[in-house]
């Protein structure tokens, strides 16, 4: 069995990074590391705060949904403070991240489902949730959250059998939580900085896109739009080609891949 403890020592120690990762709270149990996370922000929390979860008894997905995070899943949250102009990109680099980590500590290939999800075998492995407060071109804080299957036994939870997956499962054994955390951490800050300098965040996340030259439907508050989705915007829209012709673009959504 792979570690079940993690502490901040253990994250923080020899971690490399230069602000991301170096002041880590955590808690064994916790209901949500965004609630904690945005309590921290507003009270000034240094620039890459990480708040972690042993385990996620209430946290939230997007669109008001529950995320699962029992124990031997990883549930974080990284407070920074970027500029209006990279907001839009956090989703972009948070999905990388977690796609290179993956690879990284397990040879595992994943890809990303617009806008949010990162799938293993079609399967969802992991999903990412922004929340951020921003007063007119100045943002407070912006909040990265992510949870990612580990050494999730799918057993355990039918409801999400035929749509979820773990690292674990795919695999066929454990995987070192604490290993993934530490990638995680330093490649959210490489790609963070990238993007800070103009790096391609962008091109690449439009390129690692599994949704892109599919059949698509797509739930946006209560709309429901079907058709080929056709590329991304700048700012993480999607473009979804109808079956009479019209483009429409999507700014956020739930889309699901058709055959």
């Amino acid at each position: 069995m792979v570690e079940n403890n993690l502490s901040p020592a253990s994250i923080t120690s020899n971690l490399g990074t230069n602000f991301i990762g170096q002041r880590v709270i955590y808690y064994p149990s916790l209901t949500s590391t965004m609630e904690v996370a945005k309590q921290e922000a507003q009270l000034g929390a240094v620039d890459g705060t990480v708040v972690i979860a042993g385990e996620q008894t209430a946290g939230r997905g997007r669109i008001k949904r529950v995320w699962l995070s029992p124990k031997g899943s990883i549930a974080l949250s990284i407070i920074l403070y970027p500029s209006v102009v990279n907001l839009p990109s956090l989703i972009m680099l948070a999905s990388l991240a977690v796609v290179h980590s993956i690879e990284a500590v397990t040879g595992l290939r994943s890809q990303i489902k617009w806008p949010n999800d990162i799938l293993i075998n079609g399967r969802k492995v992991c999903g990412i949730l922004i929340e951020s407060s921003v007063r007119g071109n100045t943002v407070d804080y912006a909040i990265i959250g992510i949870g990612v299957n580990v050494n999730l036994r799918l057993s355990d939870f039918p409801e999400i059998l035929s749509t979820a997956t773990s690292l674990s499962a795919e695999l066929g054994r454990d995987v070192s939580r604490l290993r993934v955390i530490r990638q995680l951490l330093a490649e959210v800050e490489r790609l963070y900085l990238a993007l800070q300098a103009g790096g391609p965040i962008y091109e690449e996340w439009r390129d690692s896109l599994v949704t892109l030259g599919r059949r698509v439907q797509v739930k946006s508050g209560t709309t429901v739009y079907e058709g080929i989705a056709e590329s991304v915007t700048r700012d993480g829209s999607l473009l979804l080609r109808h079956s009479n012709g019209k483009l429409s673009q999507i700014v956020a959504g739930d889309a699901t891949l058709r055959a």
